[in-house]
């Protein structure tokens, strides 16, 4: 890979509208380029994107079965953020905005993260990393 890799994180959901509203409120942009009655890309950085795709247009890419994520656990999507204050503002506008805890936050000394469910079951978490405490 190189520095011009990206990711983008495809997630199905059942209501886009409620999806958008819940990560703008976390603070993404939506980029109204890749964005339609289908699919909408949040941008979470210059390199970082979730791509809401609505379920019946997400079935379209994949052939399995989509999972439930309200009931089964796909994976979690992990984002560092640059401070323990960053952190809480994250997840208490996650909070705020639709979403569920997940866990209790986990205090390492040098790691601090909290856990959290977007209004569809994904399962995300913000954490900050002291390189002074490792």
């Amino acid at each position: 890979m190189n520095n011009h890799t990206q990711i983008f994180v495809n997630l199905p959901v059942k209501n886009l509208d409620r999806a958008i509203g819940f990560f703008t409120g976390l603070g993404l942009t939506l980029n109204p380029e890749y964005t339609d009655q289908n699919a909408a890309c949040m941008v979470i950085s210059e390199k970082i994107f979730v791509m809401l795709l609505t379920e019946e247009f997400f079935k379209t890419f994949a052939k399995k079965e989509i999972v439930n994520a309200a009931k089964s656990t796909e994976a979690i999507v992990a984002l560092s953020m640059e401070s323990r204050e960053e952190v809480n503002e994250i997840a208490d506008k996650a909070l705020k905005t639709g979403g569920k805890i997940s866990g209790d936050p986990m205090d390492h000394g040098w790691m601090y993260s909290r856990s959290f469910e977007d209004p569809d079951g994904h399962l995300w978490e913000v954490f900050y990393m002291d390189p002074q405490k490792k």
